[in-house]
């Protein structure tokens, strides 16, 4: 499998991160190993080139949305701690708005342009943080990687350090949007694209920028379908 190597960038294996980087705590550590267990125990879950996770600066995740599982999938094989947004209705129960709260989710408010979310984010990422945005907006309803917002445009291009298109596939397999609980034993892939430095983002339009991170996730898709065999997903 050396077009899929799986190991993580030798630079963040070290127990604590190097420099100024934003440390996990301990709840988000202990979060992200159960993580782990429940991949290995429930789903064949594999991550491929964990390499080209970026070891400075501030990261602007960028992936499709297949599940409710998503947010762990792409964090949990990487090293530095991820932030994400969550729609504010899942806030409405006390409990589970600690939960979210603990492993550095903030809401955002859906279907309207909700400044505060956004400004959070570009708080958490002047930081040096990194953050998880899921551009469609929504889950797929068939699998396909669907058409981006433009808002996240504006992070990449005038906040975050590196944009890195992260791929998921087969979890809507395992637990599409129509499903009340997850289907235990499929094959999940969570694969990292080459992360994109800012000057390079500020050369595009916001929406050619999306589409070009979409292009490449859709080209990712592919040829993981045909690695593994799968049939590829049509595209207009």
């Amino acid at each position: 499998m050396r077009e899929y190597p799986s190991h993580p960038n030798p630079e963040l294996t070290s127990w604590r991160l190097p420099g100024d980087i934003e440390q996990s705590s301990p709840y988000y550590r202990f979060m992200r190993r159960l993580s782990h267990i429940m991949n290995v125990t429930y789903w064949n879950t594999r991550a491929y080139n964990r390499h080209n996770e970026p070891a400075d600066g501030s990261v602007l995740y960028l992936a499709n949305h297949q599940s409710f599982y998503d947010p762990i999938l792409v964090c949990g094989p990487l090293q530095r701690p991820g932030n994400f947004m969550a729609r504010d209705t899942l806030f409405k129960n006390p409990h589970f708005a600690k939960l979210l709260y603990s492993v550095n989710t903030f809401p955002v408010k859906r279907g309207q342009a909700d400044v505060g979310a956004m400004k959070e984010a570009m708080r958490r990422l002047k930081a040096g943080g990194t953050l998880v945005i899921f551009p469609e907006g929504t889950r797929t309803v068939d699998g396909r990687i669907g058409q981006f917002l433009p808002g996240s445009a504006m992070l990449s291009m005038k906040v975050a350090t590196w944009t890195v298109p992260v791929l998921i596939d087969g979890a809507y397999e395992a637990w599409p949007k129509s499903q009340l609980l997850p289907t235990l034993g499929a094959k999940i892939v969570v694969q990292y694209g080459k992360a994109i430095h800012r000057d390079e983002a500020k050369q595009h339009a916001p929406a050619e920028f999306v589409n070009i991170v979409r292009q490449k996730m859709i080209d990712m898709q592919t040829r993981l379908h045909q690695h593994l065999g799968k049939p590829a997903l049509k595209y207009d």
